[in-house]
């Protein structure tokens, strides 16, 4: 399975989930790194590091494929 039909395929409901905590994650990871107070460096930390932790997240979830779909995942099926 490549890489352009693992995006386009579908997710598991679990995994969905996973991503919209990850993009969660992000936003508010992001929030803390832009905000326009001066806030202590172990904050800006944890922004950096939730940031970074939900992007990772919501990517490796979005590529997640269950197996109903490609039965024989050994099989080369780039016809």
């Amino acid at each position: 399975m490549n890489l352009v039909k693992r995006i386009k395929g579908p997710t598991p409901k679990f995994f969905r989930v996973l991503r919209n905590i990850g993009l969660a994650f992000a936003a508010v990871g992001g929030t803390i790194l832009t905000a326009p107070v001066a806030l202590p460096v172990i904050i800006g930390s944890i922004g950096g590091y939730m940031a970074v932790v939900g992007g990772v997240l919501s990517a490796v979830s979005q590529l997640t494929t269950s197996y109903e779909e490609n039965p024989n995942p050994l099989e080369d099926d780039d016809e």
